[in-house]
């Protein structure tokens, strides 16, 4: 296996700290530098060449899609985006991301993505260099195709829901996660993700994510990603529609 450079850009240096612990564990693997802004990880980019980059979405400067962007001319890396926020999922799908982490990051998930990047591939043997960092407006127009096409709609008696509730009103349920799970299964609830249950009711769309993941969409335009730990569920939910 090559020999992996690699940049981590975050402006949290508790961030930045946790995927230097990550990767710490991993063989073949040297960190380059670490960037508290967008600008700075443009910079370190094109100077450093490396080929991964650990990348936060929001920062002070310029996002990470606007590194992206003003890197590629000179060099485009394999990119993993770390982030608190799941709403960049597809955007990030469309720039070629390797894959698509949430904060905190799972040390399983973490060593996934890193063998997905580190998996032979143009972008890691030296052939990133200007790769495009987006894909035509053509390409981009048969990629929401393929999306849309593979997008499961599923019947208009499964709407959305978050948690337990079936309104509005929320409560406070002082229960460990896991035994709530097993406690709503049996009455049309799922898990999918470590922190969220929803009421398949409620679901609205599934939207295929990154190797076999999902965005869930629910009735009221909130959208959840889904963890490969629970997708075998979103699958079965699938199949019964």
């Amino acid at each position: 296996m090559k020999e992996a450079r690699v940049l981590i850009v975050d402006d949290e240096a508790l961030a930045r700290e946790r995927v230097r612990t990550l990767l710490s564990s991993a063989p073949g693997v040297t960190v380059v530098g670490e960037c508290s802004g967008g600008r700075e990880a443009v910079e370190a980019i094109i100077a450093e060449r490396p080929d991964l980059v650990f990348l936060d979405v929001q920062m002070p400067d310029l996002n990470g899609f606007e590194v992206l962007e003003a890197a590629q001319p000179e060099w485009l890396p394999a990119v993993v985006f770390v982030t608190a926020y799941d709403e960049y999922a597809l955007k990030a799908f469309e720039v070629h991301a390797i894959d698509y982490l949430l904060k905190p990051v799972e040390p399983e998930r973490f060593r996934t993505a890193l063998a997905r990047a580190r998996a032979p591939k143009p972008s890691l043997t030296g052939n990133a260099r200007r790769a495009p960092a987006r894909a035509p407006r053509d390409s981009r127009a048969r990629q929401d195709s393929v999306r849309k096409a593979r997008r499961h709609r599923l019947d208009r008696s499964r709407r959305q829901a978050r948690a337990a509730a079936r309104g509005r009103e929320a409560h406070a349920v002082r229960i460990p996660l896991k035994r709530l799970e097993q406690r709503l299964g049996a009455h049309g609830f799922v898990r999918v993700h470590r922190s969220a249950i929803v009421n398949v009711e409620r679901i609205k769309e599934l939207e295929p994510w990154f190797h076999g993941e999902y965005v869930v969409v629910l009735k009221d335009g909130t959208k959840l990603t889904s963890s490969a730990a629970h997708s075998q569920a979103l699958h079965r939910i699938i199949d019964a529609s």
